[in-house]
């Protein structure tokens, strides 16, 4: 593990204050306001979380106690009853918001629905006897696998209405990577498409699924449901494979959703881990619920009237958190759009913030990037006068990217709120209330009320202002996750034992390298561990490493990350081949494609460096600093002592 280390934006000083329009109207108007929520929340964080989950949300039963907490292991309104299906839908059916658009959809053709809380509610009630039908029962894990299409969240929800965990995998992953995270969960079912239309292309979905299945690949999986969007023709398998739009057509409308516990498992979201098997993140119902609500309400400060864009996909937590469950639960209007910025609409984003009156636009910093190098004629060609909140999330955004995000998408008037949190966390951890927290660009600034977040040494003793350390988190939350699925040593071991006991109190190891200055604000520098950002999705050395070892020309692998200005960071692979296989440009390539194949195309190597050996220690443990080193073009920093070979080291740098 990597001492984190401080970057330039140590010298950042510029603050940029709430607009005092925004300010006066918003729902936390102050420094003062936030100090006060804060101090109230640290003071008793149990009477706090109680007091918002029962002003906020509808539980069938209240809970029996708020916290249990046997760390590492946390449950939250132990007993309470309550779905998230019912609280995204239900309790809006009996108010004016009835009417009123939850969910705006464009296709990346151009093609578009808008379904009202009353419309989706019947949608996902059909689609939840649709699953039903297919012998899907509480406890059973379905696994989705889609487009970025209404039915996405409409399964999502109709999962949670019967008590059937989900587990979503990003459409861009490969059927290898599928198989491996529907074997993990024994998901019962898919839900899947026939294919979905990405960068002027189209994608095939079905055809992956049935890559992933074929065989008896994953046993436990009985039946596969097939929503038609691209029309291309794909095998169905009688007695398996069914069409979504048959199903729900013949399903009734007349759905209660189930009373369930709190402490029941909604969802298992894979990431990536340092190991090569993806860890199942597990979430559950009451807290993670309560928690993606309030995080939404306060830190975009949600109004009735906002329309609210996340643009991330339905395959990361941003998906599930800010597309689906968070508005959601708000009774917010929820857009959704299947298309990316490409060659032949690189401006489209800006499209759908001019079209639809967008209010609250919420994106990566991967995103900002690339839309600063394209220049500002394209955003300045649309009218984007209807933005009041700009957010960034995935990765720390640089202070350029910020000040030309805040200029030439904001007008200079809109605050960003630039959050840090994790598939892990739930929900936004540390964040600016935009009508109370000054800015800096490059800090997401305070953490978040009930959030006990500091800056460590290795010890977990607090380092100083502007000293890097370690991002840690000191108290449970709501919606923090329970435990790896089917692994709670790997989640006691990843997350708990990496930094000891503060005077008997456990704290969350984030895996983050961070700085607090002399404000109190936080400076995230990135990954300590063998976790790579690509445009702020995570993806562990270790599974990219086995994809390339799985090759017949690959001996060994070592891979590390490498700052990239678009995507944050870049996959740089050192490969050793087998004697029998010589470097060539043709091998690389058919590397690169052999990852893709693996793991999906967010994997794949920006560079392939070919050596005879890798820096190893005597013990034969990869030494990968001086391949960041080296991957980086800098010198190479730290002791070489423990080097085995250390020639192996010069004939790299040659390389």
């Amino acid at each position: 593990m990597s001492q984190p280390t401080i970057e330039s934006v140590l010298q950042e000083k510029r603050l940029f204050y709430p607009p005092q329009t925004l300010a006066q109207k918003a729902q936390v108007k102050s420094m003062a306001d936030y100090q006060a929520l804060y101090d109230k929340a640290t003071a008793d964080p149990q009477a706090f979380w109680a007091e918002l989950a029962e002003q906020e949300l509808h539980w069938f039963k209240k809970w029996d106690q708020v916290l249990d907490w046997q760390p590492p292991f946390a449950k939250w309104f132990v007993g309470g009853k309550l779905n998230i299906s019912y609280n995204c839908l239900d309790r809006h059916l009996t108010t004016w918001r009835r009417h009123k658009a939850a969910l705006i959809w464009e296709g990346e053709p151009g093609d578009s629905r808008t379904l009202t809380y009353a419309q989706l509610h019947r949608e996902v009630c059909q689609v939840a006897n649709a699953l039903k039908s297919l012998g899907i029962k509480k406890g059973d894990r379905v696994g989705l696998y889609m487009p970025m299409v209404p039915e996405a969240a409409i399964a999502m929800l109709a999962c949670a209405r019967i008590g059937a965990p989900h587990t979503v995998v990003f459409g861009g992953f490969s059927a290898e990577a599928l198989k491996d995270r529907l074997n993990d969960a024994e998901a019962k079912l898919v839900i899947t498409a026939d294919g979905g239309f990405r960068k002027d292309k189209t994608i095939a979905l079905k055809a992956a699924v049935d890559a992933a299945l074929e065989d008896n690949g994953v046993p436990s999986v009985k039946n596969v449901l097939v929503v038609q969007r691209t029309k291309q023709d794909v095998s169905m398998e009688a007695g398996r494979d069914h069409w979504w739009h048959e199903l729900q057509a013949e399903a009734s409308a007349d759905c209660p959703a189930e009373e369930m516990d709190a402490e029941d498992v909604l969802f298992i979201l894979y990431t990536s881990g340092t190991t090569g098997k993806p860890k199942g993140v597990v979430h559950t119902i009451g807290g993670y619920n309560l928690y993606t609500h309030m995080t939404l309400k306060w830190a975009f400060d949600l109004k009735d009237t906002d329309i609210y864009w996340c643009t991330a996909d339905v395959g990361w937590i941003t998906g599930h958190s800010y597309i689906v469950y968070g508005p959601l639960s708000n009774g917010a209007t929820s857009l959704m759009y299947e298309g990316v910025p490409r060659p032949s609409n690189p401006g489209c984003f800006w499209d759908m913030v001019e079209k639809y009156g967008v209010n609250i636009f919420y994106t990566a910093p991967t995103a900002i990037r690339t839309f600063l190098k394209m220049g500002d004629e394209i955003p300045k060609a649309r009218d984007l006068s209807s933005l009041r909140l700009l957010g960034t999330v995935g990765e720390p955004i640089n202070p350029e990217a910020w000040m030309w995000y805040h200029h030439v998408i904001g007008g200079g008037e809109c605050p960003i709120v630039d959050t840090w949190w994790q598939t892990e966390t739930g929900g936004f951890m540390i964040t600016p209330l935009p009508g109370a927290i000054p800015t800096k660009p490059g800090s997401a600034t305070k953490p978040f009320p009930g959030i006990l977040a500091d800056v460590v040494d290795i010890d977990g003793n607090p380092v100083g202002a502007n000293e890097g350390g370690y991002l840690v988190i000191k108290h449970p939350w709501p919606g923090m996750m329970r435990t790896v699925y089917g692994d709670d040593d790997r989640f006691r071991r990843t997350y708990w034992e990496h930094i000891p006991p503060q005077n008997g109190q456990y704290v969350y190891f984030a895996g983050d390298g961070a700085r607090k200055d002399e404000d109190g604000y936080f400076w995230v520098m990135g990954r300590v561990d063998d976790v790579i950002s690509v445009s702020g999705h995570r993806l562990g050395t270790m599974e990219i490493e086995s994809a390339l070892v799985s090759h017949p020309a690959v001996a060994e692998a070592a891979v590390v990350g490498r700052k990239d200005e678009i995507k944050g960071e870049d996959v740089f692979a050192f490969v050793t081949l087998e004697d029998t296989h010589s470097p060539s440009d043709e091998l690389k390539q058919a590397l690169k494609q052999h990852v893709v194949a693996e793991i999906g195309a967010i994997a794949r190597p920006g560079e392939i460096r070919f050596a005879e050996a890798l820096p190893k220690t005597r013990s034969g443990k990869i030494i990968r600093r001086f391949l960041r080193n080296l991957a980086s073009g800098e010198d190479l920093v730290g002791d070489a002592s423990t080097m085995e070979d250390q020639s192996v080291l010069d004939k790299l740098r040659e390389g």
